[in-house]
């Protein structure tokens, strides 16, 4: 699970265009399209470098772009909704920063729900700052977005297709796939079985990891037990971890986020579960707490900055009149980072000791 170059290529050629001009070139794209378009005031040495490097990737500029040049915004929107989850608020600031190292300002909404009334509101707030893209940090498949209010505006979202927008593009982790290295890794340490605490059930992301842990558990023709659901929240992987204590023969938790995962790390400790000798426990995310848990957390770590500067480069591309790609862009991005949460099983299985309170708890035990 490595993480690919930012260069790595998507579905099919792809033309050159003014971002990756900026990005040879050292600058920003405002000041690419400056040059571009024979603004005075720009340093001499800046645009011998921006010229240098039109000439070295053979740079055609966008006819229609530069004609419209000068009443550009250089504005990026995104429709988020809200930051009290880890993954989409590091999203959120990376894309900041990545569109502001490209001469870009960033304007953000945060929608408190996701009814139709609240998107198109929030859509509409950023269409009033003069947007030139939009990304979607929301379930797409949860909303309804209009696409007249958009007017052909690109949209770049990470979690699905948008239906009725022509000019989207969808950018991505391989989510799948690092779930089912990461179940391979603690089956490969001899557990028989791995559990899973999942997100919610219509969460995009929720699915693809549980799908990625079901699809290495049933390659490895080992039994999959069935699925537990939290809401992201440390309270209810803490509630679910409390059912799983109970049952000694639960000897490998895969918890969909971080923040799950510390929930169930702490209700193994209230009912004397030992950690990994007992039971081993994965999250996802690789939050900056996980490190500094009394017992470290194995977790996969996601590089946040090349899933921002693709989805910006995609976005920024369509802005430029290049069409989007024709399938979702699927990036490795991920890295498993093993720590002290996750270790060999233990032959010599002690009976839990304080588990009166779990005990009221039951658990299905097949899928």
């Amino acid at each position: 699970m490595e993480a690919a170059s930012p260069e790595s290529p998507g579905p099919g050629p792809r033309s050159v265009v003014m971002v990756d001009v900026a990005r040879l070139a050292g600058v920003s794209q405002k000041t690419v399209s400056r040059v571009v378009n024979g603004a005075p005031h720009v340093r001499p040495v800046l645009r011998e470098r921006v010229n240098r490097a039109i000439a070295e990737l053979g740079y055609r500029p966008n006819v229609a772009a530069q004609a419209l040049a000068r009443e550009r915004s250089h504005t990026i929107g995104v429709l988020a909704l809200g930051t009290r989850f880890f993954g989409p608020s590091r999203r959120v600031f990376t894309l900041e920063h990545e569109a502001r190292r490209l001469g870009y300002t960033m304007a953000l909404t945060s929608v408190p729900d996701l009814s139709a009334r609240s998107v198109a509101d929030g859509i509409d707030a950023l269409l009033k700052r003069g947007i030139e893209g939009l990304v979607v940090e929301v379930p797409t498949h949860l909303i309804d977005i209009d696409p007249a209010q958009l007017g052909g505006l690109p949209v770049v979202t990470s979690a699905g297709w948008i239906i009725g927008v022509t000019r989207q593009a969808v950018v991505d982790i391989d989510q799948e796939e690092a779930c089912r290295e990461l179940t391979g890794y603690l089956l490969g340490l001899g557990h028989r079985t791995v559990w899973h605490v999942a997100g919610p059930r219509d969460w995009d992301a929720a699915q693809k990891r549980l799908d990625g842990w079901r699809s290495a558990l049933r390659a490895a023709n080992v039994r999959v037990p069935r699925v537990l659901f939290g809401d992201w929240s440390a309270a209810s992987g803490y509630e679910q971890g409390l059912k799983l204590a109970a049952h000694e023969d639960v000897t490998a938790i895969f918890a969909a986020n971080d923040q799950m995962a510390m929930g169930i790390l702490r209700a193994l400790h209230e009912a004397g579960r030992e950690i990994p000798s007992d039971v081993s426990v994965i999250g996802f995310d690789d939050v900056p707490e996980a490190e500094f848990q009394m017992v470290p957390l194995t977790t996969v770590a996601v590089d946040a900055e090349e899933v921002a500067q693709r989805i910006l480069a995609e976005l920024l591309q369509m802005i430029e009149g290049a069409e989007p790609p024709p399938g979702p862009v699927i990036l490795p991005g991920t890295k498993l980072i093993i720590r002290n949460s996750s270790g060999p099983v233990s032959h010599d299985h002690r009976r839990p000791r304080l588990v009166t309170e779990a005990r009221q708890f039951s658990i299905p035990q097949h899928d």
